[in-house]
């Protein structure tokens, strides 16, 4: 494999930040109290801070929360060796032989040329690592730790590999105004739990409409609520000029100032 020129500066940088981890560890009254079921918050909280820099696009904020995210993980491995844990570099070691074993196509004999058999192949050395019992279904484990939109998303997406999918964005369409009628009459006979289960399908189904559009459903909501936060600020703004409470304005009223805080954004992006 050909060496990048920064490859040692890498190590260094690398093997230093694990000292420093290792210090704080020792020396910070902070670190040195946490224990590894703490963490998990922490590293949680640092991927959706890295997922929000991405989605702003700014470089420096990307490189930063990274960098967090990175430092979190490691504190996680070092806490996690202290406790009978496999060191940080055997824990290394093994993902990088698992990236080996889990690529034939690069370091072996296998072949695979488009991404599709790429993801055939990875799913077929994954189920033949962990020896488990069948699965009822072949979307059992996917994105099972992932929050339900983005697991809605990846089940879609699985799905369609196996051979099951809608054709087309106007496909989900229908299916999602059929959940809607389901909704609907659950409401209407009083079933308050069946109306939440069809809420539930029409969900699934929305969730996977963006990815026809070439969209993401995580990212896509998110500019969603970016673009509501700023439409309800300028609700705000203009109720608090006229000293309006919207918490005394009836639906109409209210529907009328959200149409006029839509209008005066979109004027200014003009």
């Amino acid at each position: 494999m050909p060496k990048r020129s920064g490859q040692r500066d890498d190590h260094e940088s690398f093997a230093r930040l694990i000292a420093t981890i290792r210090e704080l560890r020792e020396k910070c009254p902070w670190d040195r109290e946490q224990k590894l079921g703490d963490t998990s918050r922490h590293l949680l909280e640092e991927a959706y801070e890295v997922v929000d820099a991405i989605a702003s696009g700014h470089p420096a904020d990307i490189a930063e929360e990274l960098g967090d995210l990175i430092v979190q993980a490691l504190f996680t491995a070092t806490i996690a060796s202290e406790a009978d844990g496999p060191a940080i570099s055997k824990l290394m070691e093994d993902a990088a032989q698992k990236l080996v074993r889990r690529h034939p196509h690069v370091y072996g004999e296998s072949k695979a040329t488009t991404i599709d058999e790429v993801l055939e192949l990875w799913e077929r050395i994954k189920d033949r690592e962990k020896k488990k019992p069948k699965k009822r279904s072949s979307l059992e484990k996917t994105g099972r730790t992932l929050p339900s939109l983005m697991r809605a998303e990846k089940l879609g997406v699985k799905a369609r590999r196996l051979g099951m999918d809608w054709q087309d964005p106007r496909e989900v369409l229908a299916k999602i105004r059929e959940e809607l009628d389901e909704v609907e009459h659950a409401l209407n006979s009083g079933d308050q739990s069946a109306a939440a289960e069809e809420v539930g399908d029409m969900m699934l189904a929305v969730a996977n409409l963006p990815r026809f559009l070439g969209r993401d459903a995580e990212q896509t909501l998110r500019q969603s609520c970016e673009k509501f936060v700023a439409r309800f600020g300028e609700v705000e703004r203009i109720s608090a000029e006229r000293g309006l409470k919207l918490t005394k304005m009836s639906p109409a009223q209210l529907e009328s100032l959200w149409q006029e805080a839509k209008k005066s954004l979109e004027h200014e992006r003009d």
